[in-house]
């Protein structure tokens, strides 16, 4: 459990986040396309390996790409990709992004 969620817990209330990780660990991309996926999993509160599926699966899905540069990964995030549900699929991920960091970029 991440320490984010243990600071958040009320006697034994059910936990929960309106963000998931998939939501987490594009933010944290967003905001450090270099970073490694060792710190993204810190930050978020999750394995690497888990880490390292979250962004397979944004990679697959066209939400981000990545690119090798020397001995690490840059990430590119997509800010015209769409939610995935129904509700939500007339916003843009970049809507997302500029909400918790700012403007999508260009």
């Amino acid at each position: 459990m991440s320490q984010a969620a243990k600071a958040g817990s009320a006697g034994g209330a059910k936990e929960w986040t309106f963000l998931t990780n998939h939501a987490h660990v594009l933010l944290a991309i967003a905001r450090e396309p270099t970073a490694r996926l060792r710190d993204v999993a810190d930050g978020v509160g999750i394995t690497e390996r888990a880490a390292q599926a979250i962004v397979a699966d944004l990679e697959a899905a066209g939400y981000l790409r990545r690119e090798r540069v020397g001995r690490r990964n840059q990430y590119t995030v997509n800010p015209a990709g769409r939610f995935r549900h129904p509700a939500e699929a007339d916003h843009s991920i970049g809507e997302l992004l500029s909400l918790f960091t700012g403007p999508p970029p260009t």
